[in-house]
Order: C-alpha cells, then sequence, then structure tokens
C-alpha cells in the first residue's frame, strides 16, 4: 500500500468515529450501546481491579479519565478514590454533559476538561497517578497508541500507572466499520504496551459478561 493511501485510510478510520460519536446521545445508555445493563458489573470488576494498583502502591492524589465520555468511569470508579481528576474526550457535548449535569457536585473536583482525540493529544508530564483508558485504545491505530502511550508513561508521577480495558478480540485483529474500532488479540496488544517502553503489571478478565460480547480485559502498565 502506498503511503498516500495509507494516510487516506487513517484518516477515514478516525473520521468515521468522530461520525458515530457525534450521533451517540450524552447518557449512560449512550456511552454502553446496547449493554447498559452491564454497566454495574464493568464498574465493580474495575473497582476490584484499581484496589490492586491504587491506594498504597500508586498514590490518590490525581487521575487521568480517557475517552472519559460523560464520566461514567469517573463517577463510578476513580472519584472516589482520587482527591482529583481530569477528563479527556473528543466529543465537547459528552465533557459538558458531565460538567453541566452527570457528575452533580463532583464537577467542581475536575481540574480539566480536555476536549481531544488522543492521537493529538500530549497530557502534562508528571501528573498522575493512575491514567485510566477504557473503551478507547480500541479507537487508535497501532502506531498512534504506541505513542499516546509513551506520551501516558511521561504523565506518570513515581509508582504511577497506567489501565486499559478494552475488547480484545479472540484471535487478530477486528475492525468494526460501524464505529470504526479496532479489537486487538491480547498478545498483539501486550506487543504494541512493550514497544511503547511500558512493563506489564497484571492482566484481568473482566468477569460476569453476557458471551456474547467480545472478552474485555484489564491491563495495568508502568
Amino acid at each position: 500500500m502506498s503511503l498516500t493511501s495509507y494516510y487516506k485510510r487513517e484518516k477515514q478510520f478516525y473520521y468515521r468515529a468522530q461520525q458515530f460519536y457525534e450521533d451517540v446521545p450524552a447518557s449512560e445508555e449512550g456511552m454502553m450501546g446496547d449493554y447498559v445493563e452491564i454497566s454495574n458489573v464493568d464498574l465493580e470488576g474495575s473497582r476490584q481491579f484499581l484496589k490492586r494498583f491504587g491506594p498504597g502502591k500508586a498514590g490518590t492524589h490525581c487521575a487521568l479519565d480517557c475517552g472519559s465520555g460523560i464520566g461514567r468511569v469517573t463517577k463510578g470508579v476513580l472519584l472516589p478514590v482520587f482527591e482529583k481528576m481530569e477528563m479527556a474526550d473528543m466529543m465537547e457535548h459528552f465533557l459538558l454533559h458531565a460538567h453541566e449535569e452527570y457528575l452533580g457536585d463532583d464537577a467542581d473536583r475536575i481540574e480539566t476538561y480536555y476536549c481531544y482525540n488522543l492521537q493529538e493529544f500530549t497530557p502534562p508530564k508528571k501528573k498522575y497517578d493512575v491514567i485510566w483508558m477504557q473503551w478507547v485504545a480500541c479507537h487508535l491505530t497501532d502506531k498512534d497508541l504506541m505513542n499516546f502511550l509513551f506520551r501516558c508513561k511521561k504523565s506518570l508521577v513515581p509508582n504511577g500507572v497506567i489501565i486499559m480495558k478494552d475488547n480484545m478480540a479472540r484471535q487478530g485483529c477486528k475492525l468494526d466499520p460501524i464505529d470504526s474500532s479496532i479489537s486487538r488479540h491480547l498478545d498483539i496488544m501486550r506487543s504494541v504496551i512493550a514497544k511503547a517502553g511500558l512493563e506489564v503489571l497484571a492482566v484481568e478478565k473482566q468477569e460476569g459478561f453476557p458471551d456474547i460480547i467480545m472478552p474485555v480485559w484489564m491491563i495495568a502498565m508502568k
């Protein structure tokens, strides 16, 4: 494939995702697609995984929620643990809803809302105890994901961790043309993480999801 056609495809990949999310309502239903009933199971799995790396290991001063949407994970997992939060999402209407309605009084503890595509976002250096990435790594190409993880590594304070939670393909890579996302097999994801110079601390499968859903895995790295 020529470089021109590669860049053209890459641009379309990101453009389609942007178009898809413009039509997604700023609500828990919107964030979870057709699976709002698994939201609580998801949040509980995340809370338990975070317990292994949060207080006592990483600090609890500040966390960044990447691809935060309206702040479902910020509200249900991160705000109970961290003094301050920051949120990053490419859709302005999600961040506005988070601030004006969804997070209620806790919105005061959100220090910054970053309205960026992650492939173009450089988080501040040496700031975060935890960077959480849920259902957003799938919206980055391998190269952009590797580069973003590399930038995130520089954004961690000592003992800080990055936690990624995402759909992982049962084999190879699977492109979803509807929301323009790529699900990678766990081994492929590990290889991208290694190329970003990060060390995997733990890998755990999210339990309790219906079999119809692609497996969801949590990876902690530093």
